[in-house]
């Protein structure tokens, strides 16, 4: 008796198994950050008392990456870190990560649901590496008042390159606004109209096919849409706004009529302008092939980390399968402006009149799924995309300045371009 006792006293008290908990690394910011934290993670945990999601702001995208691998490297990383798409080809490189068809049983996610071009750009040869999760694409948002005092139709934005310059030169003489059009994530919006007009933006069928070891901005497609925007900026009808999100401030301050911008900010655009805003599919250049737009926003990676238990992966999944839920992509796309990524989650939308009372979150996703699927329409892969990336924003900035031509500034940074994937590539062979 006395020995039991003692036992029990070296053991001390008994404790019960609390529940297991998961970590989140992500870039919602804003609005979205409290979608992700008080409407996903509150709401998983909620479902799910077994387990417990704990979400962490890391910064922006870039931020979130850059921590992510540092993380990787110094072996203790987060269960689940959010990247942006053009973090795919390193995540995937990067050997520290769980594809998701690896750990999701056939049968406990019906992937077959989700909306096609999501699925595909983050599917790469046959395997579905990361989760979806907030995707996006770029529209055009313009200022129906501008328009009404321009003397233009408020229910008829520019459809094409040519309609955009004749509207646009009708604005600026009106006075309506100071310019016609700019540009959020600049860099992107550039690899848009590569895929907007079935172009390969890299070579390999844009490195789906194989590792990508050229990009194909350099060539004629490429240097034509930037020497059209180069013109576009000497005559005023483009205003140049910095990159990401920042362009949005001459929108919402009536500087301009259009901006060209991701669908992730249809609600923050909504609740920020004080006129009416429109939204449409953006504008092709005529006599072009036609492509489609490409997938943007960021995916769920799981990482491997020392030690991960069954219970560990078994709460990811369960947070997968949550996710899927058609109530919880519905509401995300509501909270956000991000894609409804499946078709349950659409279903859910159009019975309840969403599309018919919020007109401006379907433009996008109409957008997407017309269109032919192509290697140029998928998206592209890169190793250190986010560096090529930044190399295209800086010679579209020189562009725009004129502190180069365009053919000088598309020859120069497809160059620098290059020289990144040569050196990653020989990495990661």
């Amino acid at each position: 008796m006395l020995v039991a006792v003692l036992a029990l006293a070296l053991v001390g008290p008994v404790r019960a198994q609390g529940p297991v908990k998961i970590t989140l690394w992500h870039a919602m910011g804003g609005a979205r950050y409290e979608a992700i934290t008080k409407g996903i993670a509150e709401g998983f945990n909620r479902a799910y008392p077994n387990y417990t999601l704990e979400p962490l702001f890391t910064g922006s995208y870039a931020e979130t990456l850059t921590k992510g691998i540092a993380a990787i490297r110094a072996g203790n990383p987060p269960h689940i870190v959010q990247v942006y798409e053009v973090g795919t080809q390193t995540m995937i490189d990067s050997g520290a990560i769980i594809p998701v068809t690896d750990m999701v049983k056939p049968g406990e996610i019906n992937f077959a649901e989700y909306i096609d071009p999501i699925l595909k750009y983050y599917t790469v040869r046959g395997k579905l590496y990361s989760m979806p999760f907030n995707s996006s694409t770029a529209i055009l948002y313009y200022n129906k008042d501008v328009f009404r005092r321009a003397g233009l139709d408020p229910e008829r934005p520019p459809q094409t390159f040519d309609e955009l310059e004749q509207m646009g030169r009708q604005i600026i003489r009106s006075g309506a606004a100071r310019g016609a059009v700019t540009f959020g994530w600049p860099a992107w919006i550039f690899e848009q109209m590569f895929a907007y007009h079935n172009k390969a933006y890299a070579n390999n069928e844009n490195g789906r096919a194989g590792r990508a070891t050229k990009v194909l901005f350099d060539q004629p497609f490429g240097v034509y849409l930037a020497s059209r925007w180069a013109a576009w900026a000497k005559e005023g009808l483009l205003i140049y706004g910095g990159r990401e999100y920042a362009p949005n401030r001459a929108f919402l301050a009536g500087e301009v009529a259009m901006l060209m911008q991701s669908t992730s900010q249809v609600s923050t655009i909504q609740q920020g302008a004080k006129f009416a805003v429109g939204t449409a599919f953006l504008p092709r250049i005529p006599g072009q092939p036609r492509g489609k737009s490409v997938i943007g926003g960021a995916s769920l990676w799981v990482l491997k980390g020392r030690g991960r238990s069954q219970a560990e992966l078994d709460a990811i999944v369960a947070f997968f399968k949550y996710l899927n839920q058609a109530a919880q992509t519905a509401q995300w796309h509501k909270d956000t402006g991000y894609f409804p990524a499946t078709q349950s989650a659409v279903k859910l939308l159009e019975a309840e009149g969403w599309f018919t009372k919020n007109p401006n979150f379907l433009t996008a996703f109409r957008q997407i799924q017309v269109g032919p699927d192509t290697g140029a329409t998928r998206g592209v892969l890169l190793g250190n995309f986010v560096q090529i990336r930044d190399i295209t924003d800086t010679m579209l900035e020189r562009i725009f300045s004129g502190r180069m031509t365009p053919a000088e500034a598309v020859r120069v940074s497809a160059e620098e371009a290059n020289k990144v994937l040569e050196e990653y590539n020989q990495t990661y062979k």
